[in-house]
C-alpha cells in the first residue's frame, strides 16, 4: 500500500466519539437476532465474596443495582471482573482503553464513509421525514455498507491496538454470527454483545481476556469481509485509505491492519564461516538474505522481484545431521544483522509439529496466522517449516491427520495460490530429512532446492572437527590449511560444475543419449528437447518444474557480489529510493548462458528423481515387510493349529 494515497483521520473527529464509545462499553440492552446463544452471566465467586462492587455508585438511579438483566451488555463490568477483583487489572484497563479507541475510530470512519457515499444526506432526510420512497432501498444498501465498514474497522483496530499483548496460541472461540447491517450503531451493539458472550464463556484471567478479545476481533474481521464480498455500495469504504497518525493505524478497506513490529529472535545465530560443506546451499542462503533487505517499504516491492530471481519458497533436504538447523541459524542471523543496520523490523517464525491441533480447523488457523505474520508487508519476514514431512500431510495418505491435511492446503494456497502476491519482503524455507514424504504438489511449490548434504571431502571433516573442538586444546593442525576449503566462491563454482552432467544414473543416460545425437545442448531447441525427454521418463516432471527451473536460472543471473559497504551502513543502498536500487542491482546482473540452464535443469531433475526413487524404495520395503509378517503369521498359525 502506498502511504501517499492515505488520508489522515483527524484526531479531533476520533475523540469526538469517545463519549458514544464509552456509552457502548458502559451498557446497553440487546436481543440477539442471528446468534442463538445468549451471553452467560458473570461467573460465581468464592463463598463470602460479594458479586457487586464494595463501592457504592453515586449515579442517580444506579444505587443498589447488582443484577444483570438478560440481554443486558455491560462490557466494562465483564472485562473489569475477569480476574475476580473489584478493581480492573492492568490487562483489563488496557483492553477497555483499546476498545474505546477502536470504537471511536470505527465511528469516525463511519462518518467519513457516509459523507462519501451520500448516506449522510439520506440520514438527515430520513430524520426529517422527507426521504423519498424510491430512495429507501438505496438508503438501506448504504446503511448496510457503512455498518460493514464500521464492523471491519472496529475489529482491525482492536487487533492492531492489542497486537503487542498477543499470546503464542489463540483460543478456539468459534465464529461470530451476530452481524447486523440495519445501521452502524445496531451493528456495533450486535458485535459487542457477541464479545460479551465470548468473554463470559472463555475468559478466566488476564491472559485469556486478551486472547479471547483478539480471537473475537479476528473472527469479526473475517465475517465482515465475507459479508462485504456480496454487498453493494461498499466502494465508498474500499475506494479510500485512511491513517490514524497517533496509533500509526492504516485503514485500507477490509484488509487486516497489522502492526509493523518484529520481536527479538530467540536463536543462537551462526556465522557463514561456521557452516562447513553445503557450499551451494550456504551461498544461496547468503544471497537470499541480502535480497530480502533490498525490499522498499515505500513502494512495497523488491527490485529483485521486478528484475527476476527472488526466491519466495525453497526446500532444504538432506539426511539427519547434515546441517539444516545450522543453515537456518546462519540465514536468520544474517537477515537480523542487515535489518539492525537498516532499522527495519524483522520477524522470524517456525511452523512446527506443535501447530498441528486435534480440533477441526485449528491447525489451518495456525498455519494461516503463520503465513500472514511472515508476509506482512510492513516487516522483513523469514518463515521456516522444519520437518515439513511431519507438519504437512500428503493428500490421500490415511496416516496423515486432518490437521496435517489442513496445513498442507493452507501452504499450497499461500505459496502458489490464486491470491499469492510476492512483494519480496518475505521468504519461506521448508526443511526435511525425508523430502520424498512431502506431498508432491506442495514440494513442487518450492521455487529453489537447497541440497544439504553436510561435509563431503577430507578437508570438510578436518574443518568441522577443528570448529567443534574449539581452541581449548593443544592438538596441532597438521598438513592442512583450516577453512581454506570453505572459501565460498571456489566451492560454489566447483559445486555448480558438478551439475554439468546429472548425478542420477537414469537421468544421466537420457542426457548422454541426447548429447550423442545433438551434440552440446546450446540452443533453446536442444534444451527444450532435453526437458521433453525428462518428462517422458518421469511424468511428475511437469510445467511447474520448468517454471521452478527458470526461476532458479534467473536467480543464477542475479548471482553476483553486492559490495559489503552497501550493508554496513544504510545510506549507500538500503535507504536509497526504489528506482535507484533498481538501477544499482540491474547493473550487476549476469548473462544467462546455455551451460547455466543445463546445470539448473540437472540440479532440479536430480532432486525429483532422488525423491521418486526414495519413495518407491520405501514403498517396496514396506510391502516386503508386510509380506514377511504375513508369512510368519501363517507359519505360527499352522503350528498352533497343528
Amino acid at each position: 500500500m502506498d502511504t501517499r494515497d492515505e488520508m489522515e483521520l483527524p484526531e479531533p473527529k476520533i475523540r469526538a466519539h469517545y463519549g458514544q464509545a464509552l456509552a457502548l462499553l458502559t451498557g446497553f440492552d440487546h436481543a440477539p437476532r442471528l446468534a442463538s446463544a445468549a451471553p452467560a452471566t458473570l461467573p460465581e465467586r468464592s463463598p463470602g465474596v460479594p458479586r457487586a462492587s464494595r463501592f457504592r455508585s453515586t449515579t442517580p438511579g444506579l444505587a443498589g443495582v447488582s443484577a444483570q438483566r438478560p440481554g443486558a451488555v455491560r462490557l466494562i463490568d465483564r472485562v473489569g471482573r475477569t480476574d475476580g477483583d473489584d478493581l480492573p487489572s492492568p490487562a483489563a484497563a488496557t483492553v477497555l482503553r483499546a476498545m474505546r479507541r477502536a470504537l471511536a475510530v470505527a465511528l469516525a470512519v463511519g462518518d467519513e464513509v457516509a459523507a462519501r457515499s451520500g448516506a449522510a444526506e439520506l440520514k438527515r432526510a430520513n430524520l426529517e421525514s422527507r426521504l423519498p420512497v424510491e430512495r429507501r432501498s438505496a438508503f438501506a444498501e448504504l446503511l448496510a455498507a457503512e455498518s460493514l465498514a464500521v464492523l471491519s474497522v472496529l475489529a482491525n483496530a482492536t487487533a492492531f491496538l492489542l497486537a503487542e499483548h498477543a499470546q503464542a496460541e489463540a483460543p478456539d472461540i468459534g465464529g461470530v454470527a451476530e452481524i447486523l447491517t440495519d445501521a452502524p450503531h445496531v451493528a456495533l451493539q450486535g458485535a459487542l454483545w457477541e464479545l460479551d458472550a465470548k468473554l463470559a464463556a472463555h475468559a478466566a484471567d488476564d491472559a485469556t481476556l486478551v486472547a479471547v478479545t483478539l480471537a473475537w476481533a479476528e473472527a469479526l474481521a473475517a465475517a465482515a469481509a465475507a459479508r462485504a464480498g456480496a454487498a453493494p455500495g461498499t466502494a465508498a469504504f474500499t475506494g479510500a485509505r485512511w491513517r490514524v497518525a497517533a496509533d500509526d493505524l492504516p485503514i485500507a478497506g477490509f484488509a487486516p491492519a497489522t502492526r509493523a513490529r518484529g520481536k527479538p529472535v530467540q536463536m543462537a545465530f551462526k556465522r557463514p564461516e561456521e557452516v562447513v560443506g553445503n557450499a551451494i546451499a550456504k551461498h544461496q542462503a547468503m544471497r537470499l538474505a541480502r535480497m530480502l533487505v533490498a525490499y522498499d517499504f515505500d513502494r512495497r516491492m523488491n527490485p529483485f522481484v521486478e528484475l527476476g530471481g527472488f526466491i519466495f519458497t525453497f526446500l532444504g533436504d538432506g539426511r539427519p545431521g547434515t546441517g539444516k538447523t545450522t543453515l537456518i541459524q546462519m540465514m536468520a542471523g544474517l537477515v537480523n544483522d542487515y535489518c539492525t543496520v537498516a532499522g527495519y523490523p524483522f520477524r522470524y517464525q517456525n511452523l512446527g509439529i506443535d501447530n498441528v491441533d486435534s480440533y477441526q480447523g485449528k491447525s489451518g488457523q495456525n498455519a494461516r496466522a503463520f503465513v500472514d505474520a511472515i508476509i506482512d508487508p510492513a516487516v522483513i519476514g523469514l518463515g521456516t517449516i522444519d520437518d515439513i514431512d511431519q507438519v504437512a500431510g500428503r493428500r490421500g495418505d490415511r496416516q496423515s491427520s486432518s490437521g496435517q491435511q489442513e496445513i498442507t492446503a493452507v501452504l499450497m494456497d499461500a505459496f502458489a495460490g490464486a491470491g499469492t502476491v510476492v512483494r519480496g519482503n518475505a521468504t519461506f524455507g521448508m526443511f526435511s530429512n525425508h523430502a520424498d514424504s512431502i506431498d508432491e504438489a506442495l514440494r513442487q511449490r518450492a521455487g529453489a532446492r537447497f541440497l544439504i548434504d553436510g561435509p563431503k571431502t577430507q578437508a570438510d571433516y578436518i574443518d568441522i572437527l577443528s570448529l567443534l573442538l574449539g581452541r581449548r586444546h593443544a592438538i596441532p593442525v597438521g598438513d592442512h590449511q583450516l577453512m581454506r576449503a570453505q572459501e565460498i566462491r571456489a566451492a560454489v563454482q566447483q559445486g555448480y560444475a558438478g551439475h554439468d552432467r546429472p548425478a542420477e544414473p537414469a537421468l544421466a543416460a537420457i542426457h548422454d543419449d541426447l548429447s550423442a545425437r545433438l551434440g552440446p545442448l546450446d540452443t533453446l531447441s536442444d534444451i527444450g528437447t532435453y526437458l521433453h525427454e525428462i518428462a517422458r521418463a518421469e511424468p511428475r516432471f511437469t510445467g511447474r518444474a520448468v517454471k521452478n527451473i527458470t526461476d532458479a536460472i534467473k536467480t543464477r543471473a542475479m548471482d553476483f557480489d553486492m559490495p559489503d559497504d552497501w550493508f554496513e551502513t544504510p545510506r549507500p543502498f538500503l535507504h536509497q529510493p526504489y528506482a535507484r536500487k533498481l538501477d544499482m542491482i540491474a547493473g550487476l546482473r549476469q548473462p544467462i548462458t546455455p551451460a547455466m540452464v543445463v546445470q539448473e535443469i540437472n540440479r532440479y531433475a536430480d532432486s525429483e528423481w532422488r525423491y521418486a526413487e526414495t519413495a518407491d524404495e520405501t514403498a517396496i520395503d514396506e510391502a516386503v515387510r508386510g509380506m514377511e509378517r504375513a508369512v510368519e503369521a501363517r507359519r505360527r498359525f499352522e503350528e498352533r493349529a497343528g
